[in-house]
């Protein structure tokens, strides 16, 4: 399954990617001299890319590739982030945005566990749980097995290593591409906006 760096990069790409859809996202443009972080989304992309790395806590816990990594988690993910939002915000299009923005990158890692190579039995991850007990992957290994045991022998370094560039060469690509569409997207959105195209979101300052 991928690593943690994988799963942030997939994260990423999700926040990202929604970026490019239409709706309440004034608050997600920034200009060009702002900073990096701004413009690259702000604590909303942070917030994605731990989400998307988040299932994996139940390494610590029994039931790996369980409870954590179905679509009753991301459901439950998705109701908590529109429900805070909401509150913080009062705006329900923003809510449900930031909402499925939240929902994408939890999937991703399910998504990305999904291409997986896994060489632990049972393959794959239950994504029906608890409806389902049965174990789904696709076959399709476009990711390496990274290895959790003895985390700081030598062994286990060189394949975690060798598993995140080969994550990265896959990932990075992606993200360069969206960050090239959403910036243009996002520029064009502002120009828009300063027309007054889009007059309901006028004066919509930054939440997240």
């Amino acid at each position: 399954m991928p690593s943690p760096l994988g799963h942030a990069l997939g994260g990423i790409a999700a926040s990202w990617a929604a970026d490019l859809l239409p709706g309440p996202r004034a608050w997600r443009t920034a200009g060009r001299d702002a900073s990096f972080f701004k413009r690259a989304g702000g604590a909303l992309t942070l917030i994605c890319a731990g989400l998307a790395a988040s299932p994996d806590a139940d390494l610590f816990l029994s039931s790996h590739r369980t409870a954590t990594h179905s679509v009753t988690a991301l459901a439950l993910v998705t109701i908590i982030a529109a429900g805070v939002t909401g509150w913080v915000t009062r705006r329900r299009g923003l809510a449900t945005r930031v909402a499925l923005t939240c929902g994408a990158a939890y999937a991703s890692h399910l998504f990305l566990d999904w291409l997986a190579i896994d060489a632990n039995p049972p393959f794959g991850l239950q994504i029906l749980w608890p409806f389902s007990r049965t174990w789904f992957i696709s076959g399709v290994d476009l990711f390496v097995q990274t290895e959790r045991r003895r985390l700081f022998s030598v062994a286990t370094i060189r394949t975690n290593l060798v598993a995140m560039a080969w994550e990265t060469a896959i990932l990075l690509p992606v993200l360069v591409g969206l960050w090239l569409i959403r910036v243009k997207a996002l520029a064009r959105f502002s120009a828009e906006l300063t027309r007054g195209d889009h007059p309901a979101q006028k004066g919509a300052g930054t939440v997240l």
